[in-house]
């Protein structure tokens, strides 16, 4: 029993840690481009990007921040650009449910990275597919010009940004923006393609090029607020609809614009009185290893998660390395696909991996997931998953076949899914537990997230021996300390790229969380999607 306590405590301690470090590093994020560059913007009259998004939530909302780790360590060489300099995520405006997308003018001025645009498109993926409105503020400089050629002509570039303006127009989503600083060349058409569009005087500025580059292009001189200023783009030009006197004024008038919406859309998702887990949630920190080879029992983790006595098992005693069953998560009806972690027997007595997907669980995992569709109910998908067992008898039993049937139902799946990588998501096994290629409404990541396509270690030995085998092959014999250091070398810079922090700086999960809090983003994310009716599925053309 004492081994047993002592075991959890090193758990607890090892997530809290973990949890506690991320935390720390959100806490510099949020500093945006520094308390100077906080000072000079109140300086100005206005609020930060952060500011104006508390203001504008209502009182009894939380906010739950998307890419806040976007762009971490990614542009150090040109100062860093924390959260991508841009603050985006879900938070209710005047009781309705809402996207805002705020510039960072601390950052850069707001300047628009690589990943800033990559950020931009991923809140208007998640307002397209859920049906929500979205809210801009916008203070942006414009394109970062070093890197112009990384942001501006491709498909998932700037330009991609303004043509899902239109979409969402056509769609009926609602869509506000607020010209509260500057707002220059390509970026002008964000706030002018939206639904109505605000701008606030003396402060925010509206021109397809500013007063530098018309003397440059035509030889014109002309001041900033007599080319674009509140003034000139409401009473002369028409291009915005409400002068504000101040950001707190646009931002009340934008309260107001979302409280006279109405409802268009509703799916039905089925929901009952929440019931509280029949564990404590900060169980968590103590149930997940933290050692992440080591075993653990994954329906204790889903009692912390689940309402108590919620869980009906689909196919409880065939297919055991993966878990699939009937729930519900603050009342809301789920379908669960988690990777049971513990090694266990098959119906022949063979021992299974756990966190393995065998043929078996990907049959069961398949038909539970072609379920959930035809009773339109939502997918929670919890990876820690090393991927689909390899070797001979795995090859001669069709693996890739029934690999191949899971991942075209999660592919073709139209219920709203929710993946929660809480350790390991590596290889095909990420794409089969709907990892961000397949479209979930919202994936996060636990700080004991590794994604890849293996394990730093195998990927590390696989590589050297190939470098080994090569050098081999060249009549060379290879140095046992070269090969060592050649090893150390590949891990070190495989086991970084694995990190969740190194996913999430690239938008591969939409946030880093605290595993307490996976329970009620969940739920949040069900009511979101729960204003996009959902479509007919169609399995596709491996049927099972």
């Amino acid at each position: 029993m004492g081994k047993i306590n002592l075991e959890n405590t090193i758990n607890e301690d090892t997530m809290k840690l973990a949890t506690s470090r991320m935390k720390r590093r959100l806490e510099r994020i949020y500093l945006g481009g520094g308390k100077k560059k906080i000072e000079k913007q109140h300086s100005k009259g206005k609020l930060t990007a952060r500011e104006r998004i508390e203001y504008l939530l209502d009182q009894d909302s939380d906010f739950f921040e998307i890419g806040a780790f976007a762009g971490f360590e990614m542009y150090e060489e040109h100062g860093g650009a924390p959260a991508g300099g841009v603050v985006m995520g879900l938070g209710h405006v005047s009781k309705k449910l809402c996207m805002i997308v705020a510039n960072d003018a601390t950052v850069k001025a707001g300047a628009w990275f690589p990943i800033t645009g990559k950020k931009n498109l991923r809140a208007q993926e998640i307002v397209m597919e859920n049906k929500i409105p979205i809210i801009y503020l916008v203070d942006s400089a414009g394109v970062f010009l070093p890197l112009q050629d990384e942001i501006f002509p491709d498909k998932e570039h700037f330009g991609r940004i303004f043509r899902n303006n239109a979409i969402l127009s056509s769609m009926g989503i609602p869509q506000i923006s607020a010209i509260m600083g500057s707002c220059v060349a390509g970026g002008a058409y964000l706030p002018i393609m939206s639904d109505e569009a605000l701008i606030v005087e003396g402060t925010g500025s509206i021109f397809l090029a500013g007063p530098y580059l018309v003397k440059a292009a035509i030889g014109e001189e002309v001041d900033k607020e007599t080319l674009g200023g509140a003034h000139t783009q409401s009473n002369i030009s028409g291009v915005t609809d409400y002068v504000m006197k101040d950001d707190k004024e646009a931002l009340d008038t934008i309260k107001d614009l979302v409280g006279k919406m109405s409802n268009q859309f509703d799916a039905g998702i089925n929901r009952e009185q929440s019931i509280p887990p029949s564990r404590n949630p900060e169980d968590l920190y103590q149930i997940f290893p933290n050692d992440a080879t080591k075993p653990y029992n994954t329906y204790e983790l889903l009692d912390c998660i689940i309402d108590e006595d919620s869980l009906t098992e689909y196919k409880k005693d065939f297919g055991k390395t993966i878990i699939c069953g009937y729930a519900r998560i603050d009342g809301w009806s789920v379908g669960i696909v988690a990777n049971n972690r513990k090694v266990v027997k098959n119906a022949k007595g063979e021992m299974q991996f756990g966190g393995v997907i065998y043929s078996d669980s990907a049959d069961k995992a398949t038909r539970f997931i072609l379920n959930c569709n035809q009773k339109k109910i939502p997918l929670v998908f919890m990876h820690d998953v090393s991927g689909f067992m390899v070797g001979k008898r795995s090859e001669h039993g069709g693996i890739i076949k029934d690999g191949a049937k899971m991942v075209n139902a999660v592919s073709n799946s139209t219920v709203p899914k929710f993946s929660i990588v809480v350790g390991n998501s590596y290889g095909a096994g990420n794409y089969a537990m709907c990892g961000k290629a397949y479209d979930p409404n919202l994936i996060v990541a636990w700080p004991s997230a590794k994604i890849a396509v293996m394990g730093g270690k195998q990927a590390a030995k696989v590589l050297a021996q190939i470098q080994m085998s090569s050098l081999k092959a060249k009549g060379e014999n290879p140095d046992p300390e070269k090969e060592k250091e050649l090893f150390e070398k590949i891990k070190s810079r495989y086991d970084k790229q694995t990190t969740a922090y190194y996913a999430a700086a690239r938008l591969w999960v939409d946030a880093i969380i605290d595993p307490v809090d996976t329970r009620s983003i969940i739920s949040l994310g069900i009511s979101m999607a729960n204003n996009a009716p959902i479509e007919k599925f169609n399995v596709g053309v491996i049927q099972t």
